[in-house]
């Protein structure tokens, strides 16, 4: 296999900078919380999969050493019960909700699907539902279902290459508007929606809003009840470090709890679950949204990563990432784009998560070429993006720097030539 200079590379442009950045980075201490098995490795990577956080692994071996193997199911009534509704509450400050409000529950794509479909349902004299084409298709998927079952429409919205998303969106809107589903922050091109005007906009009307947080949460300011938001979900293994396929979160406004009902009642959203009746009688508040039995073991990871964003403060976490985001596309301008990479994602950091995006023609090869001689992660999202995860808890400036410099060389030397186009399954 062809090898390339690994670096750093102290001659390059933007060097000095990255160094100098962080240097007065605050938040500099959080990177010896995570684990890094190979310091060659450049992972960017974390808005799709998190870091391991070191903390994670004790937390998940007193659950299966002894809560599991000496408690058993004695560890029910010792806390696995209302672990979920602990955890909630750990992770409604970051989103700006209240602690009666957020819980863990299912996965990002059952949330949506489960609230989706109450909205729908309480409010039946409305039969048009809206997303976007930046949307996480799995989220499209849900919504198209949800309509199909409930008599409604689904207008998915072109806005992916458009200048004014929002605006797009606003032309839709009309009194037969009952939802609105988007992503906070958009998965290919971390394009981010001013979450408290769109609320208000579809409000106007008299429509609900459901937010996907998943690639916003952890990274980007969100004030869900100051914003009016009525319904959000997202998942707990990006920017969260809660470990693959760990458990999602969803949001229920408090004053919407009472009117909406869970399409998929389950024995843990009943109001008295032991009693094994079989008419369902839902308990009261964020706990009926509940269904079935939620995973300890996964539970138990999640709490980590949660310590970690609530003690650096969501507004040292933002500002970060934008300066990391910022420093990577002035490298890009100075280095990539005569190469043939055109960025994706928006300039105005006010409108960009945490992730930067570039296309280029041969984007797969490439994508491959830097993974395997490169040691930087990525990931790939067809057609031809490239995004680069830049998570503020453990990506450096200096990281950034040398990825760039490791990707130039990747492309200069033609490397990336000999790699089969042919892609893996996942990306």
């Amino acid at each position: 296999m062809t090898s390339i200079d690994l670096g750093p590379f102290p001659s390059a442009s933007g060097f000095e900078t990255a160094v100098e950045l962080d240097g007065s980075d605050p938040l500099s201490g959080f990177k010896e919380r995570y684990v890094f098995s190979d310091a060659e490795l450049i992972y960017l990577d974390g808005n799709s999969l998190g870091r391991l956080p070191t903390a994670a692994v004790p937390a998940v071996d007193r659950v299966i050493r002894h809560e599991w193997g000496d408690r058993l199911i004695r560890s029910w009534n010792e806390g696995w019960w209302d672990l979920q509704l602990h955890i909630g509450d750990r992770l409604a400050p970051i989103i700006g909700a209240g602690l009666d409000e957020v819980i863990i529950s299912d996965s990002t794509s059952v949330n949506l699907y489960k609230l989706a479909t109450a909205a729908l349902r309480a409010q039946p004299g409305r039969d048009k539902v809206i997303s976007d084409d930046s949307n996480f298709p799995t989220d499209v998927y849900v919504l198209r279902g949800v309509a199909a079952a409930s008599g409604a429409t689904l207008e998915v919205v072109a806005t992916e290459d458009t200048a004014d998303p929002a605006g797009a969106l606003e032309s839709t809107l009309d009194e037969r508007t009952a939802l609105v589903s988007l992503s906070h922050t958009a998965f290919k091109s971390g394009y981010t929606y001013d979450l408290a005007a769109m609320t208000e906009k579809v409000h106007r009307l008299g429509g609900l809003v459901l937010w996907d947080l998943s690639h916003s949460v952890g990274v980007v300011p969100i004030h869900l009840e100051e914003s009016g938001a009525d319904l959000a979900v997202g998942c707990t293994y990006k920017y969260l470090n809660g470990g693959p396929g760990s458990p999602a979160f969803l949001y229920v406004r408090r004053s919407l709890q009472s009117s909406l009902d869970n399409p998929i009642a389950g024995w843990w959203g009943h109001a008295e679950p032991f009693d094994f009746d079989l008419d369902f009688r839902p308990t009261d508040g964020i706990r009926k949204f509940h269904s079935g039995t939620m995973p300890v073991i996964s539970l138990a990871a999640i709490d980590a990563g949660l310590t970690d964003v609530a003690e650096a403060g969501i507004d040292r976490l933002r500002a970060k990432s934008v300066s990391l985001t910022e420093f990577f596309i002035n490298q890009w301008e100075e280095h990539l784009e005569k190469l043939g990479f055109a960025l994706r994602t928006p300039r105005d950091s006010a409108q960009r998560g945490s992730h930067v995006s570039l296309s280029h023609p041969d984007s797969w090869p490439i994508d491959r070429a830097l993974i395997e001689v490169g040691k930087v992660i990525p990931d790939f999202r067809a057609p031809d993006n490239m995004r680069f995860g830049l998570a503020p808890l453990y990506t450096t400036h200096l990281d950034v720097h040398t990825a760039v410099q490791r990707l130039r060389l990747i492309v200069e030397s033609g490397v990336h030539a000999g790699y089969d186009r042919t892609r893996q399954t996942v990306t």
